[in-house]
This record gives structure tokens, C-alpha cells and sequence, in this order.
């Protein structure tokens, strides 16, 4: 099934996606779920059946919100592809690099990504999204993709100038409307083994980022275990989990996005997460 949290008439709701189609389970189980991170928390319990019973709505008609628009935490793991990796001049390390964003640094899907007004070095990082359905600590590799509710596609849109400040790269991490998640995402009995999937960045058409989700360094289960290792994970909690060579800081000259520019992030059998690139056109205080 395909799951997402959207807008429709100014009022806030989540529901299942089937084609050009959203069935408003979250209206008709508003009593029970609070949200879409509350009925991931319960394994989705009742959902299909309230479906019958759901308004549907043409998903051009909405406006898509960030996939889980309020986890607890965002964990993302960097230099996650050998080929991204070289590229940065980093050294092999033996667990993966971690860091986090946070939940108000979020887009959706066919949003606007905002370059902020103080840097033009905005940088595109297309990756996977795995989204926490049963929590839990100290998860072993082997009992890992157990965990795991669903899958959607990231753009893990990074302020380069602002990650260079210093060794640590939450700065350049959490402007706000950089990370881009949606549109939906999917569970993995219907999107299959990831194995050797394809994951697409595009500039204005052009591939910049191309990978198959067997290079990665550090696989999903790997990821789940070493993060519930030092942190508790919970329902919805979201890992993105490293982005493929090409990114537009390591090219000659470097490609940043600019106001005007689309970007899309295609992972094979599972969606294609599309954004323009907006501009921070004034400050905002207090």
C-alpha cells in the first residue's frame, strides 16, 4: 500500500494513494489515529477496512505535506556510496556517518525547495527514505527490515557553504523547505526487495545522480541496527540513507539548484518525488 499526509481544503489529513487517487482514511479514522505516524505505530490497524468508507479526492486536488510531516527524529547517514565517497576525498570508516535533521526542515512533494537568502551553494542529494514502523533498541541485522513500515524518496537538499563552518553538518542540514519527502511512501510487501534498485537524481531533465541500492556501503539493515544502537527508534522515525556520487558540489565548475530549476528524485517501482527551487525572498524575525 502507498500512504501519505496531505492537505485538501486548508484542513490536514493522511490517507492510501492508488493511482491518480487518495482515499481520506484519516478523516474516517480520526477518533483513533491522530495521524499517519500514529497509525504506524499500531501497524496500520483497520486502515484497509476504513478505506470503503473514505472520501477520494484527485490527487491533483491536494497538496502533498511531507510523507511524516512531525517524527520524532530524522537520522540521516552520510557517505553512503563508495562512488560519493571518493568523490569527497573522505577515509573508509567501519559504521556509518551519522547525522540529523530536523522536522521542520521539511517539503513535500511538487513544493518549492527554498534556497535561503544567505548562501547560493544549494546541492541536491537524492536518496531512500526508510520510515520506522515497530521501534525498538539494540535491533539486530537480522530482525532490522522487521522494522521497517515503508519507503519513499528524499532529497536531502544541503546549503554547502553552511556544512563547511565546521567538521559537523547539521548547519547546512536544517534550513527550512530543503528536505524534500514524498510523495508517499510505500510498503515493502509491495515495493519488494530493494536489491540492486535504481535511484535517478535530475536536474531540469539532466541525470546527475545515478545508482543501483546494492552500492550502497552501509545496507538498510546495517543502518537500523547501528542507529538503534545509540538511539531508540520509534514509530516514524525516518532514516535517509545516503545519497550517490555526482552531487553538485565534487563537479567542475559545481552545479548548485537556482530559483526556477526542477529537480526530481525517480527510485524505480516506488515514485518519483518532484520540486521547483523557490528563492528566501525576506528574512523572517522573532
Amino acid at each position: 500500500m502507498k500512504f501519505s499526509t496531505f492537505l485538501f481544503g486548508g484542513r490536514k489529513s493522511w490517507g492510501i494513494v492508488e493511482g491518480d487517487t487518495i482515499f481520506d482514511v484519516g478523516a474516517v479514522l480520526s477518533g483513533t489515529y491522530a495521524d499517519l505516524k500514529a497509525a504506524i505505530a499500531a501497524g496500520f490497524e483497520g486502515v484497509s477496512a476504513a478505506k470503503s468508507d473514505a472520501k477520494a479526492y484527485d490527487t491533483h486536488a491536494i497538496e502533498w505535506l511531507p510523507v511524516v510531516p512531525n517524527p520524532d527524529k530524522i537520522l540521516c547517514v552520510g557517505l553512503n556510496y563508495e562512488m560519493h565517497r571518493k568523490e569527497t576525498g573522505r577515509t573508509e570508516v567501519d559504521n556509518p556517518t551519522i547525522f540529523a535533521r530536523y522536522s521542520n526542515s521539511q517539503t513535500g512533494h511538487l513544493a518549492p525547495i527554498i534556497r535561503p537568502r544567505v548562501s547560493t551553494e544549494l546541492d541536491f542529494e537524492g536518496e531512500l527514505a526508510v520510515i520506522i514502523g515497530k521501534g525498538g533498541r539494540y535491533i539486530s541485522r537480522a530482525d532490522a527490515l522487521s522494522h521497517v513500515a515503508g519507503y519513499a524518496c528524499y532529497n536531502d537538499g544541503s546549503v554547502r557553504d553552511f556544512q563547511r563552518h565546521t567538521h559537523q553538518f547539521t548547519p547546512g542540514k536544517n534550513f527550512p523547505d530543503t528536505g524534500a519527502f514524498g510523495p508517499w511512501m510505500m510498503t515493502p510487501d509491495e515495493l519488494g526487495p530493494l536489491g540492486n534498485l535504481r535511484i535517478q537524481t535530475r536536474l531540469n531533465g539532466m541525470v546527475v545522480q545515478d545508482a543501483t541500492f546494492d552500492q550502497m556501503i552501509f545496507d538498510i539493515p546495517r543502518q537500523i541496527e547501528y542507529c538503534s544502537s545509540f538511539t531508540r527508534l520509534e514509530p516514524g522515525d525516518v532514516i535517509v540513507s545516503g545519497t550517490p556520487g555526482g552531487v553538485g558540489a565534487k563537479r567542475n565548475p559545481p552545479l548548485w539548484m537556482k530559483p526556477g530549476d526542477l529537480i526530481e528524485v525517480d527510485i524505480e517501482r516506488l515514485s518519483i518525488l518532484r520540486n521547483t527551487i523557490g528563492e528566501e525572498l525576506s528574512a523572517t524575525a522573532g
